[in-house]
């Protein structure tokens, strides 16, 4: 089976993953599919390479394995990312809405054709899943549609109906154009990615504190509602250039930094 040329800019990032048979298996499950980046965040078993029983489940794909990066945090594994989509089963009260894989898969291979930059699908723990903070961080949310009966996969399992899905969208010869209106943002302008929305993020919350909207000793719920408004917005860079334009002015009024830049 040939690989796509577009399925090197698709990752497949495992979380805290507690036993490196799952990575292992998470290997030989993408790589199967046609493709070979994949990520670890702060997995629980640092040796999980050479780790007996995730050779042994990688089988005829211990390459991907052995050649699998590992991070310190999502953010750093989701570095040049313009897309990410949070794998999870049930609905969260903030963050991205729940859609079902099959669609994201037609949507990510539009956005690999449209966009530059990776798109990755984020797993969590297997006893736990994604903390709120690491979902929040992804831009969509891609749930299984499973018996909800009997709802819990494996994480490999998941991995690997993922990568299927993404793989079948990758070989159908249809076109996708104009079935969504979401596509046309994409036109012209670069999606902003998990490390440049944070920043924004980070940015926002100052400027409000700085502006009295938020007091920080009562936060309550502000900045999770904010973060819940921007993730449905699905911000493109130069709207975070913009919006972060704005912060700077609310932090320093342009009549402060009249001057500024020529000192320097």
């Amino acid at each position: 089976m040939a690989t796509h040329p577009l399925a090197s800019r698709v990752r497949f990032i495992l979380v805290e993953p507690a036993h490196p048979g799952n990575i292992g298996s998470a290997a030989r499950a993408i790589k199967t599919m046609g493709f070979r980046d994949l990520r670890v965040v702060k997995p629980w078993v640092e040796t999980y390479r050479t780790d007996e029983e995730a050779v042994a489940y990688a089988t005829s794909s211990v390459d991907v394995l052995e050649a699998s990066q590992m991070h310190g945090s999502l953010l750093e594994a989701l570095e040049g990312v313009s897309f990410a989509w949070a794998m999870s089963g049930y609905d969260r009260e903030f963050g991205p809405a729940i859609e079902p894989v099959r669609e994201v898969s037609v949507k990510a291979r539009a956005l690999l054709e449209q966009a530059e930059g990776d798109i990755a699908f984020v797993f969590g723990c297997e006893r736990s899943g994604l903390s709120n903070e690491d979902f929040m961080v992804c831009q969509g949310c891609a749930a299984i549609p499973a018996d909800p009966e009997s709802s819990s996969l494996n994480l490999s399992q998941a991995v690997q109906i993922m990568a299927y899905e993404m793989h079948m969208a990758m070989l159908s010869e249809a076109t996708v154009d104009g079935l969504y209106d979401w596509q046309s943002r994409f036109e012209g302008e670069e999606p902003a990615g998990s490390v440049a929305t944070e920043a924004f993020l980070e940015h926002f919350e100052r400027a409000m504190i700085a502006c009295g909207v938020l007091d920080p000793a009562k936060p309550k719920r502000f900045m999770p509602r904010m973060r819940r408004l921007f993730s449905r917005t699905q911000l493109t860079m130069p709207e975070i250039d913009l919006l972060r334009g704005v912060c700077s002015a609310i932090l320093q009024p342009k009549q402060q930094r009249i001057g500024q830049k020529k000192q320097k």
